[in-house]
């Protein structure tokens, strides 16, 4: 074969392995941000649901711009920030959620770390974070979502949640039993893996650590940027949450919600590696793993969500498409490891870190 033709041959080979490596991610005309955020703090603060509380029931994980703090106003958070930790700088909004733990048969318990999620998209920042998790929004395309409003906020999940709600919302909320090290399994769609997603935390060890994913609602009432509960002023689509596909938000919105917006999902990857010796694990075999909540089950998994994108950027993103991944519509993008000098200062010092006996703010 002559030299030229096989080269194009290897060409062409190279780039259908590229285009299909990521099958969980379909493509289209709509845009798919997927991006990485380092830890800003890890606290017992929640501004959301206790505002003004120090400390809060619960131990958290924080990641986004530097105006978190026990409370934060209901303003635009996109001018009261001066620096963030994820990857497109002009996304000041914060993102956070509970931690999770492992105990020991002894009881006692040490916080299970953050790593870095893989790379996609040619996306180098994700996967040198520290800490932290990836965010992704989505649009169906342009003119086909309305971006959040300064002020905006709200929460998915429920802390105090242990049993399973009707059908479940597996959909919306679980975790992925990794097979092997290098994410291994991870070729579903978020939560649609049969056997390794499950909406409760996995029974076995994980030979690559767990990954959790959250998803938000994508339909809103158009006027409250907030509500009592932080979720009545949002809700699902008529024909119910949508699957995580990267290209839609889902059906039609009811007449109480009528305005689409961006379906955000939270991607977290816990190294759960260290802890995987059964002979450490609960003496009835149990798995060992509880969430900040004081949970065992993952029921409660949850997210809390402040808005804080500069200007109209994320209106930009969400119309800019089609793009995927952590570079789209020219948005600013931060300089590797510029991130890790965007600091909050702990309000509530206690033991994040290393052993301890009881969870923080719980009785065991």
């Amino acid at each position: 074969m002559p030299l030229p033709l096989l080269l194009l041959l290897l060409l062409l080979l190279s780039l259908a392995i590229l285009g299909s490596s990521n099958p969980q991610f379909q493509t289209g005309s709509s845009t798919m941000l997927r991006f990485g955020c380092s830890q800003i703090i890890i606290d017992r603060v929640d501004p959301l649901v206790n505002p003004a509380q120090i400390p809060s029931p619960h131990m958290h994980q924080i990641v986004g711009g530097n105006a978190f703090n026990a409370s934060i106003p209901s303003a635009d958070v996109g001018e009261l920030a001066s620096c963030t930790t994820c990857s497109f700088a002009d996304d000041f909004s914060n993102y956070w959620t509970a931690n999770l733990y492992f105990r020991a048969r002894n009881g006692s318990l040490k916080r299970v770390p953050q790593v870095p999620n893989r790379e996609l998209f040619n996306d180098k920042f994700t996967t040198q974070t520290s800490g932290g998790f990836v965010v992704y929004y989505v649009s169906d395309g342009k003119g086909k979502v309305t971006a959040f409003k300064p002020g905006f906020r709200m929460l998915v999940g429920d802390a105090t949640q242990t049993t399973k709600i009707g059908n479940g919302r597996k959909s919306q909320s679980c975790f992925r039993c990794y097979t092997g090290p290098n994410f291994g399994g991870d070729n579903a769609a978020p939560c649609q893996d049969a056997k390794l997603d499950t909406e409760t935390l996995p029974t076995t060890a994980c030979k690559g650590g767990i990954r959790s994913n959250i998803l938000y609602p994508t339909c809103w009432d158009g006027v409250s940027l907030d509500s009592p509960d932080h979720k009545s002023h949002v809700a699902y689509p008529v024909n119910g949450p949508q699957q995580f596909t990267g290209t839609s938000t889902g059906g039609a919105c009811p007449s109480t919600h009528p305005v689409k917006i961006p379906q955000i999902m939270l991607e977290i990857v816990w190294d759960t590696t260290a802890f995987n010796n059964k002979a450490d694990w609960p003496a009835d075999g149990s798995q060992p793993f509880v969430l900040s909540t004081g949970d065992k089950t993952g029921y409660s998994q949850h997210g809390d969500y402040v808005f804080g994108w500069k200007g109209d950027s994320l209106q930009r993103a969400m119309d800019g498409g089609p793009c995927t991944g952590a570079s789209c519509a020219g948005l600013k993008e931060m300089a590797m490891g510029a991130e890790k000098a965007c600091k909050v200062p702990r309000l509530y010092p206690e033991n994040a870190d290393g052993w301890i006996d009881k969870l923080p703010g719980m009785e065991y």
